[in-house]
């Protein structure tokens, strides 16, 4: 009875592998180009960065809430640039790219009645953009 089942264990093994056959593989060619462009290294979209400074307005660990206070923030001032970071847990919403200190406490102060408890940081910020000068229009 031992051998018998011996046998069948082996046959049944011997004939698992033995199976051969080729496999074609079809789909569609918009796949690679998919797969290149994601694989793609992309330089980042920021430009050259300096030493200065920006003003934290609010951190929360909610999401809805820094878009709540950088859109509040837009609506009053919509030229100067907002950047949300997140650092677990929490998000943050600064604003502006200021050289010097000076800059700004300048619109910080402007700031308080919206954002009482805004503070400066240093961090690396983009170029500020120029303003045209009127004459060269």
């Amino acid at each position: 009875m031992k051998t018998i089942l011996v046998q069948i264990f082996l046959f049944i093994g011997l004939m698992s592998f033995a199976q051969k056959g080729d496999v074609t593989i079809i789909k569609d060619s918009r796949i690679d180009a998919l797969v290149a462009q994601e694989g793609a290294t992309e330089p980042p979209a920021i430009g050259p960065q300096i030493d200065g400074f920006r003003i934290q307005l609010f951190f929360d660990s909610e999401r809805s809430a820094i878009n709540d206070a950088r859109g509040t923030f837009i609506a009053k001032y919509p030229r100067i640039d907002t950047y949300t970071t997140y650092n677990a847990p929490n998000f943050f919403l600064r604003v502006g790219d200021f050289r010097t200190r000076l800059e700004a406490e300048k619109v910080k102060a402007e700031l308080s009645d919206l954002f009482p408890t805004s503070f400066i940081v240093q961090e690396k910020i983009n170029l500020p953009r120029l303003e045209k000068d009127k004459r060269d229009q």
